[in-house]
Parts: structure tokens; sequence; C-alpha cells
């Protein structure tokens, strides 16, 4: 029988205290020791990407950050079942790094508008379209198109990734998949040519430079402004600061700003909070609808059925492994 360590729930709820009440924690607690009593009987791991509600975050994830960082971490865990709390590209990409592994996405309608925006088909019509120029695909795309491609790349170090391959492959160009803004984001930080596609989140399209603006306005300037590269160049241009996910808890960490705004969904706020209590985090966000649909009840109930696995054919595994790794080499 396996004995399970006491939770702290005191300890637990002291990371997201500013954004859940007292009363909304004590609805939640049952929940979330059931969450871990099913952990310790699975040996499962749950990631959890920087979009997850805090009460996924700081209440039951063992292993969070951005999409690098849960790539990464997914790779050699001990545990026989991996919970993917974030979307559907997330999980396939753990289960092709972890392939005799049991993963698990507790809903798989989670999907992810900009990984929706190109296929395989796709990939293969624009290396025919582009002979010989190599071809790094978003981390945020299907096993299928990952398969198609030289090597894969996060927001994170995308510039890095652009730059090893071409240097490689000797192009002076890359195909850059899908994301027009952060193909934009990367050409305004090399010398490589960058050939981009016509895809985009539908989180981070919203947001314009009129909006930064305007909120720097209301605070005389006196706010500090970090946007994610998948939101368009104007936005960029209007910030202080652009990164991944990561960069950004790293940059607020860093340089502690006394007021930020952060141009990208809207749990990562709530999940710096705990981390930078000295910081005002200024509320301006759009919520990933996808990213919503996984709660605490369906990793629950997840847990208990081992199901809904994901799969990842087999004749897709070996091809979208290399991608992955090949960027992991390359960031290592």
């Amino acid at each position: 029988m396996t004995v399970q360590p006491r939770l702290d729930l005191d300890a637990i709820y002291g990371r997201m205290r500013d954004s859940l009440t007292p009363v909304e924690w004590k609805l939640i607690v049952p929940v979330v020791e059931e969450i871990h009593r099913l952990k310790a009987e699975r040996n499962a791991v749950i990631l959890a990407h920087n979009y997850m509600k805090p009460e996924i975050f700081h209440g039951v994830a063992d292993i969070v950050g951005d999409s690098l960082a849960l790539a990464q971490k997914a790779v050699g865990t001990e545990a026989d079942v991996i919970v993917m709390a974030g979307v559907h590209f997330m999980a396939e990409t753990a289960k092709v790094l972890n392939p005799h592994k049991v993963v698990l996405m507790p809903d798989m309608r989670a999907g992810c508008s900009l990984a929706d925006s190109i296929t395989a088909v796709d990939v293969r019509a624009l290396r025919a379209r582009h002979p010989g120029v190599p071809v790094c695909v978003y981390v945020n795309t299907s096993a299928e198109v990952k398969a198609e491609a030289d090597i894969c790349c996060t927001s994170g170090n995308a510039v890095k990734i652009v730059e090893a391959i071409a240097a490689e492959t000797g192009s002076d160009s890359v195909l850059f998949l899908p994301d027009k803004y952060l193909a934009a984001y990367v050409q305004s930080q090399t010398k490589v040519n960058i050939i981009p596609f016509d895809g985009a989140c539908e989180v981070h399209e919203q947001y314009s430079a009129s909006d930064i603006n305007s909120i720097r306005a209301d605070y005389d300037g006196d706010i500090t402004v970090i946007a994610h590269p998948e939101c368009p160049s104007e936005v960029i241009g209007a910030a202080d600061f652009a990164g991944s996910t990561a960069q950004m808890a790293d940059f607020v960490a860093k340089e502690k700003p006394a007021r930020v705004l952060l141009i990208t969904e809207c749990s990562m706020g709530d999940n710096l909070i705990a981390a930078n209590p000295a910081v005002e985090f200024v509320r301006s966000c759009h919520m990933c609808p996808h990213m919503k649909r996984i709660t605490l009840e369906n990793i629950a109930a997840s847990l208990r059925t081992l199901e809904p696995r994901v799969e990842v054919p087999a004749h897709l595994i070996e091809r979208s492994r290399a991608s992955v790794e090949r960027m992991l080499s390359v960031g290592r």
C-alpha cells in the first residue's frame, strides 16, 4: 500500500491566497487532497503550463513552466503516468518523448488555435516551394507537423534555434512555422532570412499597442510592460520587454519592477503573485479558452480512470521526436 506524505494544506493555500478566497479554497480542498492521493497511488506526475489556474499550478502540479521546460522535464521522468495540465500539443510532445508511459489529457478538447492553423500537408507544400530551406516549427504544433520539421523551437529559444539550424545547413533562410508574429519578432533579432506562415494565437492576437498606451496613461507611465512574442509586432514595440513565459517570470524576479502589465494569458499574473509579493500586477488580459478546459475535477477524474489517453502513431513518434530532441540538444 502506498503511503502518502501528509499534505501541508496551509502551505499550499499560502501560495495562492491572493487569487482564491478562504471560502473558495475550502470548497476545493477535498479534490486537491484526492488528486495528491491518486498521484501517489498511480505513480503519476502532473505537468502544468504557466497558463494554468492557480489552484492547479500551485495546488497539485509537480512540474511547472513554459513549453520548453515541460518538454525538457518530461524526458526521463520516473513516473509511470504523466498528466498534462496544458493543451493537446503539449501532451503529444510528452508522449513523443515518453512513448512507453501513459500520458493523460484531462480534456481532449483543450486544443490550440495556433497548432490547428497548420498541417503536415502545408509543411510539405512549403518545402516544395522552398527546396533546400530548413524548416523550424514552433513547439505549438501537432506531432504530425513536428514530424515534417528539421527542428522545433519555443518562443524562448527561437532566435538561437533559427541561427543554429541556418548555420548547420549553410542556408541563409529558414522556414519558420506557423506563428507569423513570432516569426516577425525572430526576424527583428537575426540576420537569417525568415520565411513565415500565416498562423496566430487567438489570445495574443487580441492585444493592441493602443491598449498598452492607454494603461500607461492611466498610471502616468509608472508601469513596466512585458509582452509575449506571439503578440503583434506593434504590441512588442510598445512593450518594455518581450519574452517567453519563463523569460517573463525571470525578468520580474530579477528586475523587481514596482508595477507590471503582463501582455499574455491571464493566469500568468496570478501564478507570479506568490513569488513576487512586492510587485503589483495590473490586470488587463485575455483568457485562453482551451487552457481553461483543464480543471481540478477533470484532473482527478483522469487519474481515477487513467483516461483519456494521448496516443501518437508509431510512424510519427521517431520523426517528431527527432525534431524535438534536436531542439533540446541545441538548447543544452
